[in-house]
Protein backbone atom coordinates (compact mmCIF):
# COMPACT_ATOMS: atom_id res chain seq x y z
CA UNK A 1 0.00 0.00 0.00
CA UNK A 2 1.92 3.09 -1.03
CA UNK A 3 1.93 5.84 1.19
CA UNK A 4 3.65 9.01 0.65
CA UNK A 5 3.58 13.21 0.88
CA UNK A 6 2.73 15.50 -2.00
CA UNK A 7 4.09 19.19 -1.71
CA UNK A 8 1.13 21.68 -2.30
CA UNK A 9 1.70 24.84 -4.28
CA UNK A 10 -0.29 27.86 -6.07
CA UNK A 11 0.23 27.94 -9.55
CA UNK A 12 0.49 31.30 -10.05
CA UNK A 13 3.07 32.34 -8.03
CA UNK A 14 4.59 28.75 -6.40
CA UNK A 15 3.11 29.63 -2.92
CA UNK A 16 3.52 26.48 -0.51
CA UNK A 17 -0.07 25.78 0.22
CA UNK A 18 0.36 22.72 2.29
CA UNK A 19 0.64 19.25 1.99
CA UNK A 20 -1.07 15.99 1.62
CA UNK A 21 0.06 12.85 3.39
CA UNK A 22 -2.02 9.72 1.44
CA UNK A 23 -2.39 6.06 1.19
CA UNK A 24 -3.64 4.61 -1.60
CA UNK A 25 -4.52 0.79 -2.41
CA UNK A 26 -6.74 -1.71 -4.55
CA UNK A 27 -9.55 -3.05 -2.77
CA UNK A 28 -12.43 -5.53 -2.77
CA UNK A 29 -14.85 -2.66 -4.23
CA UNK A 30 -11.51 -1.36 -6.73
CA UNK A 31 -9.30 1.16 -5.67
CA UNK A 32 -9.40 3.45 -2.45
CA UNK A 33 -7.67 6.78 -1.61
CA UNK A 34 -7.19 8.54 2.00
CA UNK A 35 -5.55 11.11 2.80
CA UNK A 36 -5.45 14.56 5.38
CA UNK A 37 -3.71 18.09 4.02
CA UNK A 38 -2.22 19.98 6.66
CA UNK A 39 -1.22 23.79 5.91
CA UNK A 40 2.10 25.37 6.00
CA UNK A 41 2.15 26.10 9.90
CA UNK A 42 0.98 22.11 10.76
CA UNK A 43 -2.73 22.96 10.95
CA UNK A 44 -5.43 20.07 9.48
CA UNK A 45 -6.61 21.69 6.48
CA UNK A 46 -9.11 18.85 5.35
CA UNK A 47 -9.57 15.19 4.24
CA UNK A 48 -10.07 12.94 1.51
CA UNK A 49 -11.57 9.56 1.06
CA UNK A 50 -12.43 8.52 -2.34
CA UNK A 51 -13.34 5.33 -3.38
CA UNK A 52 -13.57 3.93 -6.57
CA UNK A 53 -15.20 0.61 -8.42
CA UNK A 54 -13.89 -1.82 -11.01
CA UNK A 55 -14.67 0.72 -13.69
CA UNK A 56 -12.69 3.69 -11.86
CA UNK A 57 -16.05 5.11 -10.94
CA UNK A 58 -16.78 7.12 -7.56
CA UNK A 59 -18.52 4.70 -5.35
CA UNK A 60 -18.29 6.71 -2.50
CA UNK A 61 -16.65 9.74 -1.68
CA UNK A 62 -16.56 12.37 1.76
CA UNK A 63 -14.54 15.60 1.93
CA UNK A 64 -13.91 18.05 4.78
CA UNK A 65 -12.43 20.93 4.44
CA UNK A 66 -13.42 24.37 5.89
CA UNK A 67 -16.45 23.55 8.35
CA UNK A 68 -17.92 21.33 5.82
CA UNK A 69 -18.33 17.95 4.60
CA UNK A 70 -19.28 16.62 0.97
CA UNK A 71 -20.35 13.07 0.47
CA UNK A 72 -21.31 11.53 -2.74
CA UNK A 73 -21.07 8.98 -5.65
CA UNK A 74 -21.78 8.24 -8.72
CA UNK A 75 -25.73 7.81 -9.39
CA UNK A 76 -26.55 7.95 -12.74
CA UNK A 77 -23.79 10.68 -13.41
CA UNK A 78 -22.91 12.09 -10.13
CA UNK A 79 -24.99 13.01 -7.12
CA UNK A 80 -23.67 15.07 -3.46
CA UNK A 81 -24.97 15.71 -0.58
CA UNK A 82 -23.21 19.28 0.97
CA UNK A 83 -23.46 19.92 4.90
CA UNK A 84 -21.90 21.92 7.41
CA UNK A 85 -19.19 19.71 9.80
CA UNK A 86 -21.52 21.34 12.39
CA UNK A 87 -24.72 20.32 11.67
CA UNK A 88 -24.47 16.34 12.44
CA UNK A 89 -28.59 16.01 11.58
CA UNK A 90 -28.20 17.74 7.85
CA UNK A 91 -30.79 20.32 8.76
CA UNK A 92 -29.15 22.60 6.29
CA UNK A 93 -27.77 20.01 3.63
CA UNK A 94 -28.29 20.83 0.11
CA UNK A 95 -28.09 18.32 -2.66
CA UNK A 96 -26.96 18.54 -6.11
CA UNK A 97 -26.58 15.72 -9.02
CA UNK A 98 -25.12 15.97 -12.37
CA UNK A 99 -24.61 13.96 -15.54
CA UNK A 100 -20.92 14.26 -15.34
CA UNK A 101 -18.23 11.61 -15.70
CA UNK A 102 -16.53 11.80 -11.84
CA UNK A 103 -15.10 14.24 -9.24
CA UNK A 104 -12.43 16.49 -9.22
CA UNK A 105 -10.64 18.88 -6.71
CA UNK A 106 -7.01 19.79 -5.08
CA UNK A 107 -6.29 16.05 -4.19
CA UNK A 108 -4.11 14.46 -6.76
CA UNK A 109 -5.75 11.02 -5.86
CA UNK A 110 -8.52 13.03 -8.29
CA UNK A 111 -6.24 13.10 -11.25
CA UNK A 112 -5.56 9.29 -10.70
CA UNK A 113 -9.09 8.14 -10.36
CA UNK A 114 -10.17 10.54 -13.72
CA UNK A 115 -7.43 8.56 -15.39
CA UNK A 116 -7.87 5.16 -14.75
CA UNK A 117 -11.55 5.94 -15.52
CA UNK A 118 -10.66 6.75 -18.62
CA UNK A 119 -8.13 3.85 -20.23
CA UNK A 120 -6.79 5.90 -22.60
CA UNK A 121 -4.60 4.26 -25.34
CA UNK A 122 -1.32 6.17 -25.59
CA UNK A 123 -1.77 8.90 -28.59
CA UNK A 124 -5.55 8.82 -27.07
CA UNK A 125 -7.63 11.58 -26.45
CA UNK A 126 -11.01 12.02 -25.04
CA UNK A 127 -13.13 15.25 -23.22
CA UNK A 128 -14.40 14.48 -19.93
CA UNK A 129 -17.30 16.26 -17.47
CA UNK A 130 -16.16 16.63 -14.03
CA UNK A 131 -17.54 18.43 -10.65
CA UNK A 132 -15.05 19.85 -8.66
CA UNK A 133 -15.56 21.19 -4.99
CA UNK A 134 -13.80 24.35 -4.75
CA UNK A 135 -11.74 24.59 -0.90
CA UNK A 136 -11.80 25.79 1.76
CA UNK A 137 -16.02 25.68 1.23
CA UNK A 138 -16.26 23.05 -0.93
CA UNK A 139 -18.76 24.67 -3.42
CA UNK A 140 -19.44 22.64 -6.39
CA UNK A 141 -18.49 23.39 -10.05
CA UNK A 142 -19.01 21.70 -13.16
CA UNK A 143 -16.21 21.95 -15.91
CA UNK A 144 -15.03 20.23 -19.27
CA UNK A 145 -11.55 19.11 -19.65
CA UNK A 146 -10.00 17.41 -22.28
CA UNK A 147 -7.45 14.48 -21.71
CA UNK A 148 -4.66 13.16 -23.99
CA UNK A 149 -2.35 10.55 -23.30
CA UNK A 150 0.79 11.48 -25.43
CA UNK A 151 2.79 8.85 -24.04
CA UNK A 152 4.20 6.18 -22.06
CA UNK A 153 8.57 5.85 -20.49
CA UNK A 154 10.00 3.15 -18.60
CA UNK A 155 12.33 4.21 -15.97
CA UNK A 156 14.57 1.50 -14.48
CA UNK A 157 14.58 2.35 -10.37
CA UNK A 158 16.00 -0.22 -7.45
CA UNK A 159 12.34 -1.78 -7.36
CA UNK A 160 12.29 -2.54 -11.56
CA UNK A 161 11.09 -1.08 -13.96
CA UNK A 162 8.46 1.93 -13.77
CA UNK A 163 6.51 2.48 -16.73
CA UNK A 164 5.07 6.85 -16.56
CA UNK A 165 1.89 7.91 -18.56
CA UNK A 166 2.31 11.50 -19.73
CA UNK A 167 -1.17 13.01 -19.86
CA UNK A 168 -1.33 16.57 -21.56
CA UNK A 169 -5.07 18.06 -20.01
CA UNK A 170 -6.54 21.11 -21.11
CA UNK A 171 -9.64 22.86 -19.40
CA UNK A 172 -12.03 23.49 -22.53
CA UNK A 173 -13.67 26.90 -20.98
CA UNK A 174 -10.03 28.68 -20.47
CA UNK A 175 -7.97 27.10 -22.63
CA UNK A 176 -5.01 26.38 -20.25
CA UNK A 177 -3.02 23.20 -20.59
CA UNK A 178 -1.52 20.78 -18.04
CA UNK A 179 1.26 17.77 -18.07
CA UNK A 180 0.57 15.59 -15.19
CA UNK A 181 2.74 12.11 -14.76
CA UNK A 182 1.65 9.60 -13.15
CA UNK A 183 2.50 5.97 -12.14
CA UNK A 184 0.15 3.27 -11.47
CA UNK A 185 -1.94 4.98 -8.60
CA UNK A 186 0.54 7.41 -8.03
CA UNK A 187 0.67 11.26 -9.34
CA UNK A 188 4.66 12.08 -9.49
CA UNK A 189 4.59 15.39 -11.00
CA UNK A 190 1.83 17.51 -12.11
CA UNK A 191 1.19 21.61 -12.19
CA UNK A 192 0.97 22.46 -8.09
CA UNK A 193 2.13 19.09 -7.08
CA UNK A 194 5.45 17.73 -6.70
CA UNK A 195 5.76 14.15 -4.53
CA UNK A 196 7.88 14.92 -1.73
CA UNK A 197 7.91 10.91 -0.08
CA UNK A 198 6.49 7.81 -1.01
CA UNK A 199 7.17 4.76 1.16
CA UNK A 200 6.51 1.68 -1.39
CA UNK A 201 6.38 1.73 -4.77
CA UNK A 202 3.23 2.20 -6.94
CA UNK A 203 0.45 -0.07 -7.14
CA UNK A 204 0.30 -1.30 -10.87
CA UNK A 205 -3.10 -0.65 -11.87
CA UNK A 206 -5.48 -3.70 -11.50
CA UNK A 207 -6.87 -4.92 -15.03
CA UNK A 208 -10.29 -5.81 -13.13
CA UNK A 209 -12.89 -7.51 -15.19
CA UNK A 210 -15.94 -6.12 -15.41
Amino acid sequence: MPNGRYALFDTHDHALLGEERFSCAPGPAGWRYVSKTYGPDGGTLGTVDLTLDSRARPLRMELRAGGWQVRGGAVDGVAWVRTGAADPAGGSAAEGHDRAHGFAGRSPGFLVATARMLRLEPGAGTRVRLVAFTEPVLAPRTFDQGWLLEGTDTHETDTGPLLVERYQVADLETGDQQVIHLAGDVVLAAPGVELEELASPPNVWPDFTV
